[in-house]
């Protein structure tokens, strides 16, 4: 993700640099951020449904091995047939 957000923003820079000033880099910066951050959303306690990344109200780059809602071990390893 880090390394995404710095694609976005030299992605900007260097559309501003060549082009001038436009709205379209950013919008395509923001969308690829969306794309980007997708994965993100969807790493997911089992017990609860929190979201592993979010800490409050912000987010990280990392996350947690244990969940702050119900205490699940998010680090522990699922056996093969654990989804179904």
């Amino acid at each position: 993700m880090l390394g995404a957000v710095a694609l976005a923003v030299l992605m900007v820079v260097m559309v501003d640099r060549v082009y001038g000033h436009s709205t379209l880099a950013f919008a395509a910066a923001i969308v690829m951020l969306i794309f980007v951050n997708a994965p993100i959303l969807g790493f997911n306690c089992p017990r609860c449904g929190k979201n592993a990344f979010f800490r409050g109200i912000f987010v990280i780059p990392w996350p947690n091995r244990i969940c702050t809602r119900c205490g699940e071990d998010l680090d522990r390893v699922l056996p093969k047939n654990a989804g179904g």
